[in-house]
Parts: C-alpha cells; sequence; structure tokens
C-alpha cells in the first residue's frame, strides 16, 4: 500500500458520441466528478486496501466543457491523511480531441492539454478491524 501524501492515481477515458447531453457535442458538467469518484476508489484500494466512501467536495471549479471524442485525463493526489479522512485533489484534462473539421474520424493530441475541472475533496476510510 502507498499511504503518504503526494501520491497519485490517473485515469484516462474516451468520451464516446452517445456521451452527448447538450448542442454541439458537449458532455453533461458532472462527467468530470464521475471520473473523480473512479480515480478516488483506486487511490484509496492502493493507500489504504478498502473503496473507502466519499464525504464531500469543499470546491469544485469547471473552466472548460467536455466534448463528445475527447480523451479525459483524470488524476486524484492525496494531500493530506487523518486518522480515517483523506483529502484529495482532483484535476481533469482533455489529452486529446475530435476534429470534425478535417474528417470523421481526426483527432488531435492536445499540447497543453486542457483543463476541464478541479476539485478537492474529502474521502473516509473504514477503522481497521481489530
Amino acid at each position: 500500500m502507498s499511504l503518504y501524501e503526494g501520491f497519485s492515481v490517473t485515469h484516462r477515458r474516451y468520451v464516446p458520441h452517445s456521451h452527448a447531453r447538450r448542442g454541439g457535442g458537449l458532455v453533461d458538467p458532472a462527467f468530470p466528478l464521475s471520473l473523480f469518484g473512479e480515480v478516488a476508489a483506486e487511490l484509496l484500494i492502493r493507500s489504504d486496501g478498502d473503496e473507502g466512501l466519499f464525504d464531500g467536495y469543499t470546491s469544485v471549479e469547471l473552466p472548460a466543457p467536455v466534448q463528445v471524442g475527447d480523451v479525459v485525463e483524470a488524476d486524484a493526489t492525496l494531500v493530506r491523511i487523518g486518522n480515517r479522512a483523506r483529502e484529495v485533489e482532483f484535476e481533469a484534462r482533455v489529452v486529446c480531441r475530435a476534429a470534425p473539421l478535417r474528417g470523421p474520424t481526426a483527432a488531435d493530441v492536445l499540447e497543453p492539454p486542457l483543463v476541464v475541472a478541479r476539485a478537492r475533496g474529502t474521502l473516509v476510510v473504514p477503522t481497521p478491524a481489530d
């Protein structure tokens, strides 16, 4: 297990066209938050041997939208360790984006990646069994 401040986990996911919820192929703004839940679960499994529970967010920013055809990378980084509470910072970035004007399957690698969400939250792990 890896219980130390600065420990992080990263996931990547392609956003299929079936995720379009808004005009222009925009994805539900809650999409990055669902990624944060997934990456948080792996972080706690690796750090504490348990998925734990999400207690809540203390901040959430959505500076740019996610679009269908994006490849989104989500990080969770452990920033504070309490007895049972784990404070975690999250960031989601688009690392690849569809380029439909060049063709139906064209896409670009974004350099630098586009930040689409940042958050900070608290997760709780159960008390170890005696």
